[in-house]
C-alpha cells in the first residue's frame, strides 16, 4: 500500500528548467517511480543530453524547447506535453534565473528579466496546464521551486539578489493562493524552498562563498544530487494527497539558525 502511494506509473510530469540542475534531479525522481517526464528548457542540445541521461536510467522523457520568458510559450508547452498521453498529472515550476547586483544599482532590465521568467512564466505555464489538463480532469499536482532567499535576507557580505528573492517570495504567495483556489477542484499546490545546491546558477556564488555557506548550515554541507528527490516525490504523488499550500525548506537547516 505504501509503495503504491508513491507510484507514478502512467502519469505525465512537466518539468520546466528540466534539462539540468534541480530540474533534472526532480526528473530522475519522478521518472524512477514511473512518470513520463516532459522536460522544458531553452537549449535543444542540453535537453537532448538530459533525455539521453534519463534513457540510460530507463526513464521515458520528451524534450520541449521553449523560452518561458516569452508569454506565447506556455500554451505551446502545455499542448505538446498534453499530446504525449492525453494528460498532464504533475507540473514542476522550476525554470528560473537570477541577477546579482547592489539594490541601489540593480538594472531595471535585469529586474524585468528575473520577474518575467520566475513569476510571470510560472503563472502562464500553470494557467495553461490547468486549463489544458488538470482542471478538466479534476486532479493534479503542482510543485513550485522557491528558495530559502524568500524566507530570509541574503547573508551579510554576499552580493545582493533583490529581484531573485522578491520573485521567490512571490512564488510562495502564488503557491498558497492557488492552493486555496484550486483545492476544491482536486489540485494540490506546494513549494520546495531549496538552500544552496551546486548548479550553473550558483557556481559563481559557491566558488567564493561555498565553504562559508556550508559551515553556517546545521548539517554542515551544501545540497547534493539526491536531496530534493524525496520531497519532490512526496508532493507529486498520492502520498501527498492531503498536503497543499505548504512550503518545505530543503536546506540542511540553514533557515533555523
Amino acid at each position: 500500500m505504501l509503495r503504491a502511494l508513491f507510484d507514478l506509473s502512467g502519469r505525465v510530469a512537466v518539468i520546466s528548467g528540466g534539462s539540468r540542475g534541480l530540474g533534472l534531479q526532480i526528473a530522475e525522481a519522478l521518472g524512477e517511480f514511473g512518470a513520463t517526464v516532459a522536460l522544458v528548457a531553452r537549449k535543444a542540445e542540453e535537453l537532448e543530453a538530459a533525455v539521453d541521461h534519463l534513457a540510460d536510467q530507463n526513464i521515458r522523457a520528451a524534450p520541449i524547447v521553449a523560452d518561458l520568458a516569452d508569454p506565447a510559450a506556455a500554451e505551446l508547452v502545455a499542448a505538446r506535453a498534453f499530446a504525449l498521453a492525453g494528460r498532464i498529472d504533475v507540473l514542476v515550476n522550476n525554470a528560473g534565473t537570477a541577477w546579482g547586483a547592489p539594490s541601489e544599482s540593480h538594472p531595471l532590465s535585469a529586474w524585468r528579466k528575473v520577474i518575467d521568467l520566475n513569476l510571470t512564466g510560472t503563472f502562464l505555464l500553470t494557467q495553461a496546464v490547468g486549463r489544458a489538463a488538470m482542471l478538466p480532469a479534476g486532479a493534479g499536482r503542482i510543485l513550485n521551486i522557491a528558495s530559502i532567499e524568500a524566507m530570509r535576507g541574503r547573508p551579510v557580505g554576499m552580493p545582493g539578489t533583490l529581484a531573485y528573492a522578491t520573485s521567490k517570495g512571490g512564488m510562495i504567495s502564488f503557491t498558497r493562493s492557488l492552493a486555496a483556489e484550486w483545492g476544491s477542484r482536486g489540485i494540490t499546490v506546494n513549494a520546495i524552498a531549496p538552500g544552496f545546491f551546486p548548479s550553473k546558477m550558483t557556481h559563481g556564488t559557491l566558488e567564493r562563498f561555498g565553504a562559508e555557506i556550508a559551515a553556517r548550515a546545521p548539517l554542515g554541507r551544501l545540497g547534493g544530487p539526491h536531496d530534493l528527490k524525496g520531497a519532490a516525490l512526496l508532493f507529486a504523488s498520492d502520498a501527498g494527497a492531503y498536503i497543499t499550500g505548504q512550503v518545505l525548506a530543503v536546506d540542511g537547516g540553514a533557515t533555523v539558525v
